[in-house]
């Protein structure tokens, strides 16, 4: 079995779980107590070594100075959620998109909105996969595995809500 390095990492949403596999590619970024999230296993090894950079550019990005993250990170899941986390990874910093916009985006029909939102809250690497740039149709902040409050917190540092959070 191929090993799984992890890290914690501060921020201002709390400590982030980061996991990598040996080539040193993120595989999931976990807020304490999200829904679905990873959580440390015995057979994991602790090494901050893969993650300098995830590191690096994570300070940046809660610092203001970093709005797009240039990380190699590696997810596994079926060709339906990694369409939609293909069509995340194409949103715009400070910008926000709904569900319907995303099931458009990748060619599914309207009535797969739910399969869609499902897909979203299945991503594995919450903030530098932006998840938290999803809304509702009517503009009403739903869902996320991490927390509304979190969405909140992560929305308006971007500036789509209010002031900026420092």
């Amino acid at each position: 079995m191929t090993p799984t390095y992890w890290t914690n990492v501060a921020s201002p949403l709390g400590p982030l779980l980061l996991t990598a596999g040996p080539d040193g590619e993120l595989t999931s970024l976990s807020v304490p107590g999200q829904k679905g999230g990873r959580v440390v296993r015995d057979d994991w090894r602790r090494d901050e070594g893969p993650f300098r950079e995830a590191g690096e550019q994570l300070a940046a990005y809660f610092a203001g100075e970093l709005k797009e993250f240039r990380l190699a990170w590696r997810t596994e899941g079926t060709a339906f959620r990694e369409r939609v986390w293909a069509a995340l990874d194409g949103i715009p910093y400070g910008s926000t998109v709904t569900y319907g916009e995303i099931a458009a985006l990748i060619g599914a029909p309207r009535a797969a909105v739910r399969a869609v939102g499902g897909a979203i809250g299945a991503n594995p690497l919450l903030v530098v996969r932006p998840c938290h740039r999803v809304i509702g149709a009517d503009g009403t902040l739903t869902g996320y595995a991490g927390g509304l409050d979190r969405k909140v917190r992560l929305l308006t540092h971007e500036g789509v809500l209010g002031e900026r959070v420092p």
